[in-house]
């Protein structure tokens, strides 16, 4: 009995720590965030993240359990030894990637790990790994194989050179007995408790500063905790009733009645579109937002054409950004909705909208297109040609992410140039904007890395409407240019929320009746589809979560912007700002604000989930 003892708690024991030490590495890793943080409270983290540490320790406990009730029976020779020791070194090789991914990943993401890289990897492995450089992959590589063996020897020297229980005839099924129990037993730390209240991450969220909650987190747990919540939309946020959540999103959730009232921009009723999706961009970019400047060009074009300077952008990933822009519907804190097929298939697009309208519909990047299942969704929408990095010369193929912006800009020209009357509907899609930000480009202003790479994405952004502005088309021709999200610079961490998220719209064209103004009307990416289709008399019901950002403002359509990130979503509207922390509810900033902004997300719940 006692070595059944000793052996259970002494291979537990082994896992805990494992999972323990993960949070000062993780913390020294990311010393320049923490350097800061009160000794007491690096401690607490650790203290409150320990009952993930325990449960997830549990679950990798089970087959050593049932390797210690299989040896009451046969005992612990050669074979077994053999399976304890190959499973631990499963164990050691899983728990060792899973924190090299976590630690590397942290440093762009800010979240814990969870399925999202999984996702973008299995569904373009080339395009995940092309923010990757050959020497950080030989680091990751040598890292994963020396953590993988020092958490083997942790586990070898305090687990696997226990000895094994007797299989000596007298006393085994009591031996039996008290290994089953034990491994039962486990079901109470992996489940957190023995009340109603089950493990889950809120567990680990014990401060206001949300790098002590990230420390405090068990990155296997949280990877976990994603993999078996991912689909179950019907569930997910569910703060209120069906009834009142219903009732406090009204005002933001349509569908949305058209208003004669509507401003009028467009000189020409079925323009040539153009919408110009810009890698990693943000306001602080841009001189007239604020920002530094960098994106001169887009400066320019802001200042004299139409900018819309209150708008935020949805989420903090391409594949939701481009959900949001192209089918008008807010990007998931905790999901990417592209990945879905089934759902994305019965999404409204803007493609869709003006196919109907003998539109012909065009997508251009210059990367892989399966990557974040992109070709699906657009393919979905309505986009009858797809032109990606396969479309593209060898040649013109010289960056990770397959051709680079200027060859895109061209390509988008050319067509452009070769066309018929129309009317048409492009849109093209950036990338040279992202790590590793190696670009084509020289300019002494700019040191190489993250500036050089949005002034080279910035200067073919203005060599495209340069170019177009000679096209006999300019004069019917309307350029919609939004970035897909906030990217590398400033470097992160950008407080606050809004200031991550914070991004120009800008209209220019030939088409536009209106030039040189600033609107300044609180929204989002999601509402350019029903703006857009307004603007071309083009019903717009169908996008739930579109507004029309020129339409009157009264009580049935008061302005606020709704995005996410990880963890957390945040609404800004007539009553102030409110972030809505989602692993406990907690509401920071204005609570009416922080109520609505739940019973929005509730909503989008629900709508994703009848599609």
């Amino acid at each position: 009995m006692k070595r059944i003892l000793v052996k259970f708690f002494a291979s537990y024991l082994a896992l805990v720590l494992a999972f323990v030490v993960l949070k000062p590495a993780f913390m020294l890793a990311h010393h320049s965030l923490y350097a800061s943080a009160p000794a007491r409270s690096l401690v607490a983290a650790m203290w409150h993240g320990l009952s993930m540490d325990l449960s997830m320790a549990a679950y990798f406990m089970v087959v050593p359990a049932l390797i210690i009730l299989v040896s009451c029976f046969v005992g612990g020779g050669r074979v077994m030894r053999r399976i304890e020791c190959g499973y631990y070194i499963f164990s050691a090789l899983v728990i060792s990637l899973i924190a090299i991914l976590d630690t590397a990943l942290y440093s762009y993401w800010e979240f814990r790990l969870d399925t999202t890289p999984f996702y973008y990897f299995f569904s373009a492995p080339a395009m995940a790994m092309a923010s990757v450089t050959t020497l950080q992959a030989i680091r990751g590589l040598v890292g994963w194989l020396v953590v993988a063996a020092l958490f083997y020897a942790l586990f070898y020297y305090v687990a696997v050179r226990k000895p094994m229980p007797s299989s000596a005839h007298t006393g085994r099924y009591g031996r039996a007995a008290l290994s089953a129990f034990l491994m039962v037993a486990l079901f109470v730390p992996m489940r957190g408790s023995v009340t109603v209240s089950t493990m889950n991450l809120s567990r680990a969220y014990f401060s206001s500063d949300m790098r002590l909650n990230h420390a405090a987190i068990n990155p296997a747990f949280s990877l976990m905790y994603s993999l078996t919540h991912s689909d179950d939309f019907a569930s997910k946020f569910r703060f209120f009733s069906e009834d009142e959540a219903r009732g406090l999103a009204a005002p933001m959730t349509g569908p949305f009645e058209p208003s004669d009232s509507t401003a009028h921009l467009l000189s020409v009723e079925r323009p040539d579109i153009y919408v110009i999706v810009l890698e990693s961009f943000s306001s602080h970019l841009l001189p007239c937002m604020g920002g530094e400047p960098i994106a001169m060009r887009l400066d320019s074009i802001a200042r004299s054409g139409l900018l819309f300077d209150n708008i935020y952008a949805s989420s903090f990933r391409t594949d939701r950004a481009l959900v949001a822009v192209l089918s008008g519907l807010p990007g998931q804190p905790d999901e990417s909705l592209s990945k879905h097929t089934a759902k994305i298939e019965h999404l409204p697009s803007i493609a869709s909208a003006l196919a109907a309208e003998d539109y012909d519909c065009s997508y251009y990047y210059g990367g892989d297109p399966n990557f974040a299942n992109k070709l699906a969704f657009l393919r979905a929408s309505g986009f009858d040609k797809v032109i990606y990095d396969k479309d593209f010369p060898v040649a013109d193929r010289i960056s990770k992410w397959g051709a680079p912006d200027h060859a895109v800009f061209n390509r988008a020209f050319s067509d452009a140039r070769r066309s018929g009357n129309g009317p048409h509907y492009r849109v093209v899609q950036t990338a040279s904007s992202h790590e590793p930000f190696d670009v084509p480009y020289d300019n002494p202003r700019f040191p190489e890395g993250p500036k050089r790479a949005f002034a080279y994405a910035d200067s073919c952004l203005g060599a495209f409407v340069d170019s177009l502005r000679m096209l006999p088309s300019w004069n019917r021709s309307l350029v919609v240019i939004v970035p897909d999200h906030y990217g590398a610079y400033p470097p992160r961490p950008l407080e606050p929320m809004t200031a991550r998220h914070h991004v120009p719209l800008v209209l220019t064209g030939g088409a536009l009746a209106r030039t040189g103004e600033r609107i300044s009307r609180l929204g989002s990416q999601t509402d350019i589809a029903a703006t857009l289709l307004t603007q071309l008399g083009i019903p717009s019901q169908q996008f739930r979560f579109s507004r029309d950002l020129l339409a009157p403002v009264d009580s049935l359509r008061p302005p606020f912007a709704f995005f996410s990130e990880p963890e957390q979503v945040m609404l800004i509207d007539a009553d102030g700002e409110a972030i809505v922390r989602l692993a406990d509810s907690e509401v920071q900033g204005s609570d009416p604000t922080g109520r609505r902004a739940k019973a929005y997300l509730q909503q989008l719940y629900n709508y994703i989930d009848s599609l």
